[in-house]
């Protein structure tokens, strides 16, 4: 087996390299959730498994993490979440019913307690779709989702990103007490 390379070897968690108020809640999440012996998952598109990825890069923290769905597609939505296709065609990916759905589907197909779904647009949309629309779904067992929407501008795919998972950290956070 090789050696990984230099600069892969001194990298540094993903979590360490966030804004420092970022980090900080992400821990806190992390920290309440193993407090409380409750699991958390995600279900979600327009950020690609990041906010999973920062769920997991806590040590001592990350086995509150129970599982992601990445559903990047509207066939992933469907296959993984049991979104149903004609809730899709009707009212779009990107849409809060959506996400409620992608939210729902995630808790039934999970052991998680709490789930945060999230469908946007992190960079470029089609001609009739508003670049930054971000719909999250937090849901929680016994409780009602909780819907959020998100107008970020077009301000890159990155910024989006980091702004989205903000957003989920602090419904995440919410869904705890």
């Amino acid at each position: 087996m090789t050696e990984p390379r230099e600069e892969l070897r001194d990298m540094e968690l993903l979590v360490d390299r966030l804004p420092g108020d970022l980090e900080r809640a992400v821990r806190a999440v992390l920290s309440q959730a193993c407090e409380r012996d409750l699991r958390l998952a995600t279900a979600e598109s327009c950020t690609g498994g990041l906010l999973a990825a920062l769920l997991t890069d806590v040590e001592g923290c990350s086995h509150a993490f129970e599982r992601a769905f990445v559903t990047y597609s509207e066939e992933a939505k469907t296959d993984m979440l049991g979104v149903d296709p004609g809730l899709i065609a009707e009212t779009g990916a990107v849409s809060a019913a959506v996400a409620r759905a992608m939210a729902i589907g995630a808790l039934e197909r999970s052991r998680a307690d709490i789930v945060l779904a999230v469908t946007g647009f992190a960079g470029a949309a089609g001609p009739e779709d508003e670049p930054g629309l971000v719909h999250f779904a937090c849901a929680r067992r016994g409780r009602e989702p909780v819907l959020r929407e998100a107008h970020f501008g077009n301000r890159g795919r990155s910024a989006i990103r980091l702004e989205t998972v903000r957003m989920a950290i602090s419904m995440m956070r919410d869904a705890l007490d």
